[in-house]
């Protein structure tokens, strides 16, 4: 569907402070497991949406009002979803762009 990323990973903290505990434990995980740090990082001072750039992956943290008024999920609602996680199921979706 578009050639910059193979996945959007979309998900969602409860308040702005959570937003960036999110950011942070993907930040250090991705760093310590996989060596990998993002490529660019944008709005973590206010934290409402965050976006880290993997390259190949997109990853967007909202804060839950942010994450209805851009709706990215029905911007890219042709894109195949993959919902993940028990109770995170209704917060995070990954969806390829690959496909």
């Amino acid at each position: 569907m578009i050639g910059y990323t193979d996945y959007f990973v979309i998900c969602s903290g409860r308040t702005d402070r959570q937003v960036k505990a999110i950011h942070d434990a993907i930040h250090e995980g991705m760093k310590k497991d996989h060596g990998m740090l993002p490529r660019r990082v944008e709005g973590l001072p206010q934290a409402h949406w965050v976006l880290m750039d993997y390259l190949d992956v997109l990853v967007h943290v909202f804060t839950p009002d942010t994450r209805e008024y851009y709706r990215l999920e029905q911007l890219w609602g042709e894109a195949p979803a993959r919902v993940v996680g028990g109770q995170a199921a209704a917060a995070s979706t990954a969806l390829s762009s690959s496909s």
